[in-house]
């Protein structure tokens, strides 16, 4: 055993066993390059933004859970936050820097070609095709990843919203991270800095108070709850990486029934939460989803592992980043195509809701297998033999 794991506990008492169970859990958790449960998880999220934006969502309904699959995206923002701190921290730990250029390469090839192809074909149909000239000076906020500060969209746009907020973080964070400095306790400046912003958020102090800078077409104004939701990730990733953070996050999260646990409590808390999910609430809904998630990356045997890693689960949140993107284009086509079937409009919810999903998921999947792997080979290609989590 090593010295660190019999601290505080004598060699063969029970005390002694469970550090070394959790320094084991430490070093497989530190090893790992894939989390196995989080493209389930993604399945989860993109399902619950299908459903938000799916003509039998009422949002008049007395289920409240029902109405708030818009949280799907606070989930991705919760992921993300925690996957790209991740894999900065591993990257420094392994070789001692972190290299920008690197991390920004490999999020462009990620991000960029299917983003662009969206946003070339949407333009030259809604501004070319259909003529809304006045739709062409919003074209470069969408090039400047400025989506979610416009007064107004472009058609089947407007979910590129949230795709602006993370690329904002990630020009933000790594830099922090990088210009922070490099000493045994900046990982504490970290957790301060991420600790005191979610505090402040939790308080309800957001941007209401600050000067906002307005142009024609766009509203900038901090999007403090996004930031919140991506730095809960953040958060989650700095404890995770160190061994006392990690055995504080073992003793709640540690358990195989904690994702059930956690999932249960996140859906109980969206059901019975203040409609404003800005302040307190939208702090607690963080907490919450940064413990599901800690619950599935800190062991791959978790209760709900089984449902996540379900081959076709799993491969729908492989291509969620295009179903994502495309799922608008899905509803556009599937009402187009429920309006000719039944012009009376009767079944017309119910036919479109089970009809858009299919379409959107055809379309993800071509693209994905026909465009995106493309680059996504690159983007391997780039990390060699790099340690550290798969994004």
């Amino acid at each position: 055993m090593s010295r660190q794991a019999g601290q505080g506990a004598l060699p063969g008492s029970p005390g002694a066993a469970a550090v070394a169970a959790h320094d084991d859990a430490y070093a497989r958790y530190l090893g790992r390059r894939h989390f196995g449960s989080l493209d389930g998880l993604r399945c989860l999220c993109i399902l619950a933004v299908i459903w938000h934006h799916s003509p039998l969502m009422d949002p008049a309904s007395s289920v409240q859970l029902l109405t708030r699959g818009f949280v799907g995206v606070d989930m991705f923002f919760v992921l993300s936050g925690f996957l790209i701190t991740t894999l900065l921290l591993r990257e420094e730990r392994d070789s001692g820097t972190i290299s920008l250029s690197a991390f920004y390469w490999r999020r462009a090839l990620r991000i960029l070609p299917a983003y662009l192809l969206l946003l070339t074909a949407m333009s030259v149909y809604w501004i070319g095709v259909k003529d809304r000239h006045e739709l062409l000076p919003l074209v470069p906020y969408y090039l400047l990843f400025l989506a979610n500060f416009l007064r107004e969209q472009i058609p089947l746009m407007s979910v590129t919203w949230s795709l602006s907020v993370e690329e904002q973080f990630y020009l933000l964070w790594p830099l922090t991270m990088v210009l922070l400095p490099l000493l045994a306790w900046r990982r504490i400046l970290l957790l301060l800095g991420v600790i005191a912003v979610l505090l402040a958020f939790a308080l309800g102090a957001g941007a209401g108070g600050l000067p906002r800078l307005q142009t024609q077409h766009a509203v900038f104004v901090l999007p403090v709850m996004s930031f919140a939701a991506l730095l809960s990730g953040a958060l989650a990733a700095v404890l995770l990486d160190q061994r006392a953070g990690f055995r504080l996050l073992w003793a709640v999260c540690g358990h195989r029934a904690a994702s059930a646990v956690f999932l249960a409590l996140l859906l109980l808390w969206l059901h019975v939460s203040p409609e404003n999910l800005k302040s307190w609430p939208g702090a607690v809904m963080c907490l919450l989803m940064a413990l599901f998630l800690v619950s599935l990356v800190m062991r791959e045997d978790n209760a709900l592992s089984p449902l996540l890693r379900f081959a076709p689960i799993r491969r729908i949140g492989e291509i969620s980043y295009g179903i994502y993107l495309y799922h608008l284009i899905g509803l556009h086509v599937a009402n187009e195509l429920v309006a000719r079937l039944l012009p009376q409009g009767n079944g017309a919810n119910v036919l479109t809701t089970l009809i858009y999903l299919p379409i959107t998921l055809v379309m993800a999947e071509l693209s994905f297998r026909l465009f995106e792997r493309r680059f996504l080979m690159l983007r391997r290609r780039h990390r060699g033999g790099r340690r550290g989590p798969v994004l």
